[in-house]
């Protein structure tokens, strides 16, 4: 085998079997300790061990696109802590040790935010979903109080606040596969790839992750005793049989417009002074 053909073997492999290094494969290929003098020992003949190197590292970089074209990179999840949206929705009640996400990453939908004080259109994929309203506000006050605390950050509580105090809902419309509905006193506006947010709420319940499609739900009361006594249902995916307050649209295109900026979070990242968002199922 040439010194070109052994470089290709070397990275291709180191690819394709998880935890075989490169040293490992060189020394299979009785090859390492030729390259350890080479380099060591450049200066001492300088064309002879120079040519090999470079043959060797060219016939590396071709093994390494062969393999990126035709090994794929396993990606697991591991999970920890608590309320983990994402793992509660492709796993649900049962507990595994870990989960191959390859499928799960697979045709992500695209976001594209308009912020108020930028014409630059921001785009970002969505693994979960994204917040935008007091679910926005609560991810920018929890941000803000985390740089002045250790404590975890009740964001129920922050939620609860914003409510009845600190929150003003706005006037929405929303686009949905190029169908308009237009609203008032809107509190929520999120649209889902998954089923779960916000640390648990089942707010699209019928969401499915491999539909192609994508739930835009709207969250709309006048009052804020209404608002407040409905909530908790979402946690469960029950707030779909408040007609009057909550609206649910598919689709493979979502667009969400506010009258006045308000906060959005994309799978957690929090976005300030945001007046829309489409969504590219």
């Amino acid at each position: 085998m040439t010194i070109f053909l052994k470089g290709i073997f070397i990275d291709f492999v180191s690819l394709a079997i998880p935890g075989l290094g490169v040293s490992t494969i060189a020394i299979i290929l009785g090859i390492y300790y030729q390259m350890i003098s080479s380099i060591s020992s450049i200066f001492k003949d300088f064309k002879k061990n120079a040519l090999f190197l470079i043959v060797l590292i060219l016939g590396y970089c071709v093994g390494g696109v062969i393999g990126s074209l035709i090994v794929d990179t396993a990606y697991n999840l591991y999970p920890c802590g608590t309320e983990n949206d994402f793992y509660h929705d492709i796993v649900g009640e049962e507990y595994k040790e870990n989960i191959l996400l390859n499928p799960y990453l697979e045709n992500l939908p695209v976001v594209e935010v308009k912020c108020n004080d930028s014409d630059t259109i921001i785009k970002k994929k969505i693994i979960n979903g994204i917040g935008y309203g007091i679910d926005g506000y609560c991810c920018e006050v929890g941000d803000k109080l985390r740089k002045t605390t250790t404590k975890q950050i009740n964001y129920i509580s922050i939620a609860i606040k914003g409510l009845l105090f600190h929150f003003k809902p706005v006037k929405a419309k929303v686009i949905v596969d190029g169908k308009v509905s237009e609203m008032k006193h809107v509190w929520l506006a999120p649209t889902m790839k998954g089923r779960f947010y916000g640390g648990g709420m089942k707010v699209a319940p019928n969401q499915d992750r491999f539909s192609g499609l994508v739930t835009t739900a709207t969250y709309k009361t006048f009052s804020k005793l209404k608002a407040l006594i409905v909530f908790p249902s979402i946690f469960k995916g029950e707030h779909l049989k408040y007609k009057k307050i909550v609206s649910v649209y598919e689709g493979k295109e979502a667009e969400v417009v506010f009258n006045r900026p308000k906060a959005l979070q994309i799978d957690g990242e929090t976005m300030s002074n945001v007046i829309s968002y489409k969504v590219h199922a």
